[in-house]
This record gives C-alpha cells, sequence and structure tokens, in this order.
C-alpha cells in the first residue's frame, strides 16, 4: 500500500506533506488540488514531515490536500521513439499538449504505444545476457535503436524466447528471461530508469582520446575537445552562447545530439525548435532532427522543472551512449539550473554559501560533469557522451560561483568576451583566456601525433604565444602612439591579426567558412605559421597594417572558397606573389 500524506506547509512551490508512512529521498508524490494532481519530488525528509518541491504552480494548493507518494523516484520512459521528440523537464511529449500554454497537471506519455517497429534480432534463444546486453534493434529514423535488457536487472540471465523478426509495439513482449532461479521475465522494447542514478552498463579501461570535431577553427585547433569530454561556454547576454551552441549541435562528430534548454528564454527555445526540423544534416542527407531529441524548460515555467530537465536529458543520453552511439549533449544554461538550486536551498533554509547559492553547489556540478565520458560497453563496443554547457553570469563576471565550480569540473573553457562580440569577432571565443587541459594529456599528445603531427601541439602553443604577445604590444601601441614604439612592434601586432582573423573568426553564414574540416584546418594553420614565422623589412607602420591587410584579405578569400578547388588555387596564388614582396615562400 503506497503512502499518503497531507500538505502540512507551502512555501512557493516547496510544499511540506506530513507523511502516514515511509518516504524515501527523492521518491515522487502527487499532490490532490481540486481535480489536478501536481507532480512532486522529495528533497529533505525530517521525521514525519517530507519536503518537497513541485514541478509545477503551486497557486490553489491549500492546507490538508491530499499527497500519495508513488514509491519511486523521478524517472523517464526509455525506448524507440525518443529521437525528432521535444520533451518538457519531465519528458512530456510537449507536441501531444493542446493549447499554447502548459496546463498544470497534464502530463503525457513520452512515447507512441500504438507505433510498430520493425525488430531484429541480435541475440539466439540460450543466450546468457545481464542488464544492457543488445536483445535486438530497430530502427529509429534511419538510427540502430538498440533493445536492452533492462538496466534493473541483476545478475546473469539465460534467453528462453526471443520474437522473431517482425513488426512489434514497444509494449509487446520481445523475450523472456530465466534467472538463477528459473523465474521468468519478460521484456518489451520499453524500461523506465530515474534520472538521478547514472547508468552504468560500461566496463571501466583506460579511455582513448580522440578528437572530436567541431568544424569550428577556435575550438578544434586552438582549444580541442575530444570525443566523451567536457567543456562549458561561459559569457555575457548576447555575446553568442546559444548561436555557438547551435553550430556545434549541426557540425560536431556525433551519431545523436541531445540539446537541453535549462532556463532560456522561450524566444530561444522557439527558435530551436523552428531551426532544427529545416536543417539539413550533412552526415546522414537527412534532416538534423532526425537525431536529436529536444529537452525544453523556458524561463517562464517552474523553477524546480529547471533541475529536472538536465537530469533528463543526461540519463537519454547514457541510454544512446549504452548502444555503442556517440552523444553530443548540449545544455543552455546550467546557470538557470544553479540559480533552481540556489532558490530550494534557500526555502530549505540551508546555510548559504557564495551568492547564496547552496554549499555543496560545486560538488553538485562535478557530480553531473562527470556522468559524461567515454565507455567501453560490456560487449566490447564503444559508447560516448560530450557534454557542452553554457553559463550565463551576471554581468559577465566570470568569477561567480557557478563559472567557478564549473571549471572545476569542465576540462575546456571557451570564454566569450563581450569585447569581441561588440567588435564583430565571431565566434567571440576569447582565444587568450579560453583554454582546453586536454593539450595537456599525455595521451592526448600520442593520439594528435598519429593523427596529424608530433609537432601539432607545439604548433598550437606557438599560435597562442603569438596572440598572447600580439595584445600586449596592441596595449603599448595604445599607449605609448602608433610613432611611440619601434616598427616592430606593429608587425608582432599584425602577425596577431592574422591568426585572429584566419584561424579564430569564422562566418556562420558562408556555406564553405561555417565548417571547417580537420584537413583544412591543418592547411589553414601551416600557412599561418609560414606568415608569422617570417621576417619582414618595413619603412613605416602604415606600410605594415596596408600589407598584412592585404595578406588578411586573400586569406579570409581562401576561407571562403571550396577547398582545393580552382578558386581556392587562384587565391592562394595571389596570396604567394603578395608574399613574394617579402621574399616569403608559403610552400
Amino acid at each position: 500500500m503506497s503512502t499518503k500524506g497531507r500538505v502540512h506547509g507551502i512555501i512557493a512551490n516547496l510544499v511540506i506533506v506530513q507523511a502516514d508512512g515511509p518516504v524515501s529521498q527523492n521518491e515522487i508524490c502527487f499532490i490532490t488540488s481540486g481535480a489536478t494532481r501536481l507532480m512532486a519530488e522529495v528533497i529533505k525528509i525530517n521525521g514525519q514531515n517530507a519536503y518537497v518541491q513541485v514541478f509545477e504552480s503551486t497557486r490553489g494548493v491549500k492546507i490538508g490536500n491530499e499527497v500519495e507518494f508513488a514509491g519511486h523516484m523521478l524517472e523517464v520512459t526509455l525506448g524507440p521513439g525518443i529521437l525528432s521528440k521535444n520533451y518538457d523537464g519531465l519528458q512530456n511529449d510537449l507536441d501531444k499538449m493542446d493549447g499554447v500554454f502548459l496546463k498544470r497537471g497534464d502530463y503525457t506519455h513520452p512515447l507512441d504505444p500504438g507505433k510498430k517497429w520493425h525488430f531484429k534480432p541480435l541475440a539466439h534463444v540460450g543466450d546468457t545476457v545481464e542488464a544492457a546486453s543488445w536483445l535486438g534493434e530497430v530502427q529509429e529514423n534511419a538510427m540502430p535503436h538498440k533493445i536492452m535488457v533492462p538496466f534493473t536487472f541483476k545478475g546473469s540471465y539465460s534467453i528462453k524466447s526471443l520474437a522473431g523478426e517482425g513488426d512489434y509495439t514497444i509494449d509487446d513482449t520481445i523475450a523472456v528471461l530465466l534467472d538463477s532461479n528459473q523465474q521468468e521475465h519478460k521484456v518489451s522494447m520499453t524500461q523506465k530508469w530515474p534520472v538521478k542514478v547514472p547508468i552504468t552498463a560500461y566496463r571501466e579501461k583506460p579511455r582513448p582520446f580522440k578528437l572530436l570535431e567541431t568544424g569550428v577553427r577556435t575550438l578544434d585547433t586552438l582549444n580541442p575537445i575530444v570525443e566523451g569530454g567536457t567543456g562549458f561556454i561561459p559569457g555575457p547576454f548576447g555575446a553568442g552562447k546559444t548561436v555557438l551552441q547551435h553550430a556545434i549541435s549541426k557540425q560536431a562528430e556525433a551519431d545523436i545530439v541531445i540539446v537541453a534548454a535549462c532556463g532560456e528564454r522561450a524566444n530561444e527555445v522557439v527558435e530551436i525548435f523552428t531551426e532544427f526540423p529545416e536543417l539539413e544534416d550533412k552526415r546522414t542527407g537527412r534532416k538534423l532532427m532526425e537525431r536529436t531529441t529536444i529537452i525544453a524548460n523556458t524561463s517562464n515555467m517552474p523553477v524546480a522543472a529547471r533541475e529536472a530537465s538536465v537530469y533528463t536529458a543526461m540519463t537519454l543520453a547514457e541510454y544512446y551512449r549504452s548502444m555503442g552511439l556517440r552523444v553530443l549533449l548540449m545544455a543552455d544554461s546550467t546557470s538557470r539550473w544553479a540559480q533552481a538550486l540556489r532558490e530550494m536551498s534557500n526555502r530549505l533554509e540551508e546555510l548559504p554559501g557564495p551568492d547564496a547559492f547552496p554549499m555543496d553547489l560545486p560538488a553538485i556540478i562535478s557530480n553531473f560533469y562527470a556522468r559524461a565520458g567515454y565507455t567501453y560497453l560490456k560487449n566490447g563496443k564503444t559508447g560516448s557522451i560530450t557534454f557542452i554547457g553554457t553559463v550565463s553570469p551576471a554581468g559577465g563576471n566570470l568569477k561567480e560561483p557557478v563559472t567557478e565550480s564549473t571549471k572545476k569540473a569542465a576540462r575546456c573553457f571557451y570564454a566569450l568576451s563581450q569585447q569581441r562580440a561588440d567588435s564583430k569577432r565571431y565566434p567571440a571565443v576569447d582565444p587568450i583566456d579560453s583554454y582546453s587541459k586536454y593539450l595537456e594529456y599525455p595521451e592526448f599528445a600520442e593520439y594528435i601525433n598519429e593523427r596529424i603531427s608530433d609537432t601539432w601541439i607545439d604548433n598550437v602553443n606557438e599560435v597562442k604565444t603569438m596572440l598572447q604577445r600580439g595584445k600586449e604590444t596592441y596595449d603599448q601601441i595604445n599607449i605609448l602612439g602608433d610613432d611611440g614604439v619601434p616598427i616592430e612592434y606593429h608587425v608582432v601586432y599584425w602577425k596577431s591579426e592574422v591568426i585572429d582573423s584566419v584561424i579564430c573568426q569564422q562566418d556562420g553564414f558562408d556555406k564553405i567558412d561555417q565548417n571547417c574540416p580537420m584537413e583544412r584546418q591543418e592547411n589553414i594553420l601551416q600557412n599561418t605559421l609560414s606568415i608569422i614565422r617570417s621576417n619582414y623589412q618595413f619603412e613605416t607602420f602604415i606600410d605594415v597594417s596596408a600589407y598584412f591587410k592585404k595578406v588578411i584579405n586573400f586569406m579570409k578569400q581562401i576561407n571562403y572558397t571550396e577547398f582545393q578547388s580552382e578558386g581556392y588555387y587562384k587565391f592562394e596564388n595571389e596570396l604567394k606573389a603578395l608574399l613574394k614582396e617579402q621574399n616569403i615562400d608559403l610552400g
């Protein structure tokens, strides 16, 4: 018999429930308010009182309202049909809901129980299986969707019967398993899993460090992220966090894309809904939305659902990772999630940390980022979750608690600069403040030496050093004036401008330049190095700027031209002719 209770106190969306039986931490309950049942989650237990955060507006809830505990944690439904869906943070299918605004207590099934899927068995009767073992697969929007032994199963099982190839619904029995006591367990295509418990259906092994190509030069060349890696993008409003995330989603080498809009402005989320279904996927020739799932929780939705949305997105990502797929998870913005944590912490009257955020905020963020990663599955296959979140620090202050806590957890730091955004230098990733710790890993160095060359990391560090020197000389020129510094200072500054203009800046509206493959980035870096390593002779600083502006113009034209095409070689030859004026051989 399920535990019941009564509403004992109400503080905004925090409700105190007096329970008449046992209650578990993170258990789900439903509060009856008139004809509406509101979903809530237990976040604290004190004696008979259970403190629950309600995922809906608590308007109309009264002292004495009945509460029923569900006996399970907040969970998602896993099975075929997740791709191309637009969910809210509780995995309600938004496309099934009526009206412009969500109705309180209106919950929908996340999958289509009536749709039939063509099932192909991968296992055989008599095989020994365990949790997450692949029983068969169906095609989900041209992606292989593995039907697995439920993650809740413990120990080994033998397959007593397995459905043959054919069409089945998600609730049809496709296998019967026998446990060690010879008890039968029916398995369908669907299963449930709590969102705050990581799916760990893999074996621990040393992980490889493979570059995840995003097509964005300032990331791939200067601050690379690896497959299964973590990164985050902090920056002030208007600096381009969402746009950069969209670019990575479209172009990155991933099988599945999951976008979690956890508390963003409604207009930005609407852009995702309208833009993604229209985008063509260059990898498959189909629509990008066919391998994308969107978890939407806008800023005008209940605060508590922001926390649920990030965990729901991560659990769906772990599910697809268990199928041996590469998943890219984007969260925009984790600051809104942290704000939800702050509000609940304050209502619980917990001891506040910096800026009133919870004292354990760094641990919460670290634990969440730790769920990403590259894994070896039990069948020898591999899967990965690459997680990139955004942070929206108030006033662009990168020293605030959420940014500082995330820096400790994420391996890549892509700092967006308001100054670069105002100067129309997009993407506005500051090449000096940003970093990738993967460049320091010997495993990544070994991989990049084999993948590209054994001088690649040294070349990248040389470019970064020149950018730093360029910034320093620019500051001195501003203070002392153009005539107050040697011409060599102008040369150094303009060399850094070549790097900035050709590598760091990219045109997202140009069909060619918006996505730069690694082969082309190698070529661009080598050409840029030839230019910055050369010595120049100029009479005046005016000659310096005029000459390098021509160099930058030719190199930009090359970036806009299809790689190794007739037009490409035309602009390259013109650049070589210009460089020969200074006795420089581009090679």
